[in-house]
């Protein structure tokens, strides 16, 4: 059998979607020698080697996310006489193999239009509908996901496999010297409060500052708030909110950072927050408990899901709330201790082998039919 997996996005963004990816296809050599693996990737794609001597990669003009590449794509994948495609973006060509397979990590852009560029929400929202009815089957990363596509795009529950993404297991707790060590590195002093995520709207960072200025207010803090991440879209707003709020010394904005370092950084946080509105997965939340880190979370989506009784929920409309839950975090050491244990066990539940494992059974499934 000859399976094809789409893996352009690996060349063209960063985050979580590309982790994805590649953990996937580390898995997928692990658990299955026989298969003839046929790895999409941009013609520009300079990473390193597939993991498996049955892996061949196959270089693909057809950029991702191009408007025309529902078509452009299948004229590539055409050629390759494939059993099977499976997309992990999303969206898959509308020909070129025998039986096809999305990975749907949410409908972000269903909930909150306003928080995507123009050009995104066409390119999701015109072509989200079409994809769902086309394919043979969909995976979704939480049952808050899978929900989502039967209440909003009417897809039967059987046709939805519910498999969960897992953090890498560099994600651990660290000698407090070594995570120190790293905390230094960029002048930071262990204790900090701690975003990670992509700079967009969906990520509430506005409302997430507001409650900061509260805990400053209050003095429940005067560690600083470090935000990791890159500038994704319609981020005007986080640094206007920095100026407004008088925040400048005390939001720290770090990008670029290292995955090695990133680790340090969690290690040394004294709280991890994630107020987002929407969020598919959450994986930064799952990255942070396998460090050992406490997460405050909104209680929305896959969020809870995903923190399990090891995180807090708040309320990401209201500011007061989020500022109550990091404020319990930041001041009660039995309940760090005891948030710290627990987010080390529900961790420990999410497995990349688990992931590999689940998707080739359904791609097993899917080939016998």
């Amino acid at each position: 059998m000859r399976i094809g997996i789409d893996a352009r996005i690996v060349h063209y963004a960063r985050g979580g979607i590309r982790n994805y990816v590649l953990h996937l296809l580390e898995g997928l050599a692990l658990l299955d020698v026989d298969t003839d693996y046929c790895v999409l990737r941009s013609r520009k794609d300079r990473n390193p080697p597939l993991p498996g001597s049955n892996f061949h990669p196959v270089a693909c003009w057809t950029p991702a996310h191009h408007w025309l590449e529902r078509w452009a794509l299948g004229i590539e994948t055409a050629r390759l006489g494939l059993d099977l495609l499976h997309s992990p973006d999303f969206i898959p060509p509308a020909f070129g193999y025998r039986r096809s397979v999305i990975t749907v990590h949410d409908l972000n852009f269903l909930y909150y239009p306003q928080f995507l560029t123009a050009e995104s929400h066409r390119y999701y929202n015109q072509q989200i509908e079409w994809a769902v009815r086309r394919v043979d089957h969909i995976l979704a990363d939480s049952h808050a996901t899978k929900s989502d596509l039967t209440l909003l795009l009417g897809v039967p529950p059987e046709k939805v496999t519910v498999v969960h993404l897992a953090a890498d297991p560099a994600f651990r707790p660290l000698p407090e010297a070594e995570a120190r060590k790293v905390a230094v590195q960029y002048d930071l002093e262990p204790g900090y409060l701690l975003f990670v995520g992509t700079l967009e709207p969906r990520k509430n960072l506005p409302g997430l500052l507001q409650a900061y200025r509260l805990l400053l207010n209050e003095e429940v803090t005067t560690a600083p708030l470090v935000l990791i991440g890159g500038k994704g879209w319609l981020y005007d707003e986080v640094f206007e909110r920095v100026e407004v709020l008088r925040l400048t010394e005390h939001v720290r904005f770090l990008h670029d950072v290292s995955d090695a370092d990133l680790v340090g950084l969690y290690n040394s946080a004294g709280v991890l927050a994630m107020p987002s509105f929407y969020e598919g997965f959450g994986l930064p939340a799952l990255e942070a408990m396998a460090c050992g880190t406490p997460v405050v979370v909104a209680e929305r989506a896959s969020l809870p899901e995903v923190a399990g009784e090891a995180g807090l929920l708040m309320n990401p409309d209201d500011p007061d709330d989020i500022a109550r839950a990091l404020a319990r975090v930041l001041t009660d050491e039995p309940l760090r201790a005891r948030m710290r244990e627990l987010g080390l066990a529900q961790a420990a539940r999410f497995t990349w082998e688990e992931t590999a494992r689940k998707t080739l059974a359904i791609y097993r499934r899917e080939l016998a039919r």
